[in-house]
């Protein structure tokens, strides 16, 4: 992606998140200059792989596959000592797909905070670390207990939430024709270098094109 494309994908995001009166930490609005004068936070916030991230998945096509998201709060994974849970708040385009995924450690809620509504796709993980195209899929949503076909899909409104338990295997995106989701996560400690399963892309992170200033830099640009 080009540092401009991520630059408007971060406005984007503060200006929704504005809309629902969610308000980011003082240091989300941290010029590259502002972080300088702060290492200790800095190095603190990279550790954590806490603030800003802009994903394309390297594939550059950002409004079919992408996200844009904020880490709030997070601990290190294994790591004696640190708080046991993360949190992350998220802007999910209409039509815009965060690829078929799942995780060993981390199980999460994701609530949709504002906004349109969020599309869920889900299978579970067969025993041969494919996809298990034939058992059907047991989810709750807001407490209530879902069972579905596998590759079967939840819809959540602004207000919901779906409780996704270790491995199971998912994709989201937003419903057409309902504009972008504001969408949370709550979860066990987060960590995108080592608990994340893809299955059709490799690229978790974004070759960026420097071709103008960034305005904040992603988290794993700090303390670098």
């Amino acid at each position: 992606m080009r540092r401009s494309e991520i630059n408007a994908c971060i406005r984007q995001a503060k200006d929704l998140y504005n809309s629902i009166s969610f308000r980011l930490p003082e240091w989300a609005h941290y010029s590259p200059a502002d972080w300088e004068q702060q290492p200790d936070l800095a190095q603190w916030c990279h550790a954590h792989q806490m603030g800003w991230d802009v994903t394309d998945y390297g594939e550059g096509r950002f409004a079919e596959r992408g996200l844009i998201l904020f880490c709030v709060r997070n601990g290190i994974l294994r790591q004696p000592g640190e708080v046991p849970y993360a949190e992350k708040i998220m802007i999910v385009g209409e039509n815009q797909e965060c690829p078929w995924h799942y995780h060993k450690v981390k199980m999460e809620d994701i609530i949709v905070r504002g906004g349109g509504n969020l599309v869920i796709e889900l299978y579970n993980l067969g025993k041969d670390g494919e996809m298990d195209k034939e058992s059907d899929v047991q989810v709750r949503t807001d407490g209530k207990l879902n069972i579905l076909p596998a590759g079967g899909k939840v819809v959540l409104e602004p207000g919901q939430s779906v409780t996704l338990p270790r491995t199971m295997i998912h994709r989201f995106y937003g419903e057409e024709g309902k504009g972008p989701v504001i969408v949370g996560e709550v979860s066990q400690v987060n960590d995108d270098l080592t608990d994340n399963y893809f299955f059709d892309t490799d690229a978790r992170f974004t070759k960026i094109e420097e071709d103008e200033a960034p305005i904040h830099p992603l988290w794993n640009e700090l303390g670098q």
